[in-house]
Parts: structure tokens; C-alpha cells; sequence
């Protein structure tokens, strides 16, 4: 498959001819939801880059691993939820990297408790709780 460079918008004809698909087929994924393209003011839809990728995840699904389209709506789901979280935790880690950070430069190097509490809780994550034997 070749991939066009460039920060430009792709017409739905040079899509389906360079991914050798149906122009049809790209209607059927933004009628399905999975493909959102921009429109222009001739109403022309306009495929970019982060379309692009995106149409390849799917083509990848549907040929290579035979995943019907409700099956690649839930995976392209997932995918946009395991991001957000990998996002949420890399803010965590950021949170507590500036914390610690603190308290060893005031010299605080034993209330490493107190400090996951206070960022869990600047982080709007919930702590972990510890299991019972009811659990």
C-alpha cells in the first residue's frame, strides 16, 4: 500500500485507488462511523493523514485478520480508550515524579505513603484498595 506524504487532504478517488478499494467501501466505513474524513465547501470529502492511518488499521482488520466491521468498530473503541489511559498514566507518573522530586529536596524521603495518596488524589485516581478475604 502506498502511503501519500504530506500534510494535504486526499479526495475519496485517490484513496480508493491508491488502498484499491470502492469509493463505495470508504462511504460504507463513514456511514458505519469508523472513517470520519472532512468535508470542503463543495461538500467533497477530504481524507488527512490521522484519516489515512486510521483506514489502514481497518483495511488491516478487515483483510488480513477477516474482523467484520462491528468487530473493528470495537477494536478502533478500544484502541481510542487504551490511548486515553496510557495518557491518564503517563500524567500519573509525571505527577509523581514532580512529587517525589519535592520531597527529596525537602528531605521527606520517608513519607512515601502520604505522597502516592496526595498524588492519586491531585490525579483524580482512586487508591487501590487492599483485598479481603470476602473479595
Amino acid at each position: 500500500m502506498a502511503r501519500p506524504r504530506g500534510k494535504g487532504a486526499y479526495m475519496i478517488s485517490a484513496i480508493a485507488e491508491m488502498y484499491e478499494i470502492h469509493p463505495q467501501t470508504l462511504r460504507l466505513y463513514e456511514r458505519e462511523g469508523l472513517l470520519l474524513p472532512s468535508r470542503s465547501d463543495g461538500n467533497t470529502r477530504l481524507y488527512t493523514e490521522e484519516d489515512i492511518e486510521r483506514l489502514e488499521v481497518i483495511l488491516q482488520l478487515t483483510r488480513e485478520l477477516g474482523v467484520n466491521l462491528a468487530g473493528v468498530e470495537i477494536i478502533l473503541n478500544m484502541r481510542e480508550k487504551m490511548a486515553a489511559m496510557q495518557k491518564q498514566m503517563e500524567q500519573f507518573v509525571s505527577a509523581m515524579n514532580q512529587e517525589m522530586s519535592q520531597h527529596m529536596n525537602q528531605g521527606m524521603k520517608d513519607d512515601a505513603p502520604v505522597m502516592l495518596m496526595r498524588v492519586a488524589v491531585a490525579s483524580e485516581l482512586e487508591p487501590v484498595k487492599k483485598k479481603t478475604r470476602r473479595d
